[in-house]
């Protein structure tokens, strides 16, 4: 019983304790943002490097068994190995806050009048039962 109480209070603890936590600041996003991005280029960079060895693979099985007179198939013809390059991150540029209430619209919609003078009735009509 004893065991079941205290795992109880350290669970409730460790809630209590994740429950204050403070939001994540602007900074530590953008520094998860680049980590994903540089994440995302070392994949890139693996799969170029494992394309690069499996085509020097394959060219050595067909020239060794060309040599020992073997019949092979032709190779599929697959996508050339794409080199990422090197890595660049450029950070995303920061949504403009919109205004607070939200009174105004924007100046591209603002250009013609909210409403036509054509009644309602004309332009949908009643269906008839």
């Amino acid at each position: 019983m004893k065991k079941i109480l205290i795992a109880a209070l350290f669970a409730s603890l460790s809630a209590v304790a994740l429950a204050k936590l403070p939001p994540v600041s602007d900074e530590a996003k953008a520094k998860a943002a680049e980590a994903a991005a540089k994440a995302a280029w070392a994949g890139k960079v693996d799969g170029y490097l494992l394309c690069k060895s499996m085509d020097k693979v394959a060219a050595s099985y067909y020239k060794t068994a060309k040599a020992a007179g073997k019949e092979t198939k032709p190779p599929v013809a697959t996508p050339a190995c794409a080199d990422p390059g090197a890595f660049s991150y450029t950070p995303p540029e920061a949504a403009k806050p919109l205004e607070a209430a939200g009174a105004h619209s924007p100046a591209a919609t603002a250009t013609s009048p909210p409403s036509t003078k054509t009644p309602a009735a004309a332009i949908a009509p009643e269906k008839k039962s």
